[in-house]
């Protein structure tokens, strides 16, 4: 990583990081949540900027330096959007999977945006290259979502994050 990168991304993750503070509390009521199967977000909802997207992929990636014990792929990806300053209830996999009001599906996915299949979670970092960072075998890291080893997952579906007009 060239240096002018490393102090974007040191930079962005300052700035995520500052809102750290937020509850990460599972949500005991998550199964009785409403799904998304086809809908789209309220008018009232918009996606993320590029530069509110750079805040959580920037979170992320300096998640892969820190220790995630007793952690799994939807914790990590709940507590990344919730330090990036974008919360939602906590949702395992399968109901991410199903669809969760906080999220739109899309067709094309674009960074941080979730890739997801039944029983794991992710953000697209590059779709282009389709890199995406979850808790992998070997604990938070990046992979490619069209590997034989994902492929083999079925195919997975993509979520947009979607926050309240202010």
């Amino acid at each position: 990583m060239h240096a002018a990168s490393r102090s974007v991304t040191a930079a962005l993750c300052a700035l995520a990081l500052s809102g750290a503070g937020v509850s990460r509390a599972q949500d005991p009521n998550h199964s009785a949540r409403p799904t998304v199967k086809h809908g789209h977000a309220p008018a009232n909802r918009t996606s993320l900027s590029s530069h509110e997207r750079s805040s959580v992929i920037a979170v992320a990636l300096h998640s892969k330096k820190a220790s995630h014990p007793g952690r799994d792929c939807s914790h990590l990806v709940h507590a990344i959007y919730q330090r990036a300053g974008f919360p939602y209830p906590y949702a395992d996999s399968d109901d991410l999977y199903d669809g969760v009001p906080e999220f739109r599906p899309v067709s094309h996915p674009e960074p941080a945006d979730l890739v997801v299949w039944h029983g794991h979670v992710g953000i697209v970092i590059r779709p282009s290259g389709h890199k995406f960072f979850s808790f992998l075998s070997k604990g938070p890291g990046v992979d490619d979502y069209q590997s034989r080893y994902w492929k083999s997952r079925g195919k997975p579906r993509f979520y947009r994050y979607v926050k309240h007009d202010s």
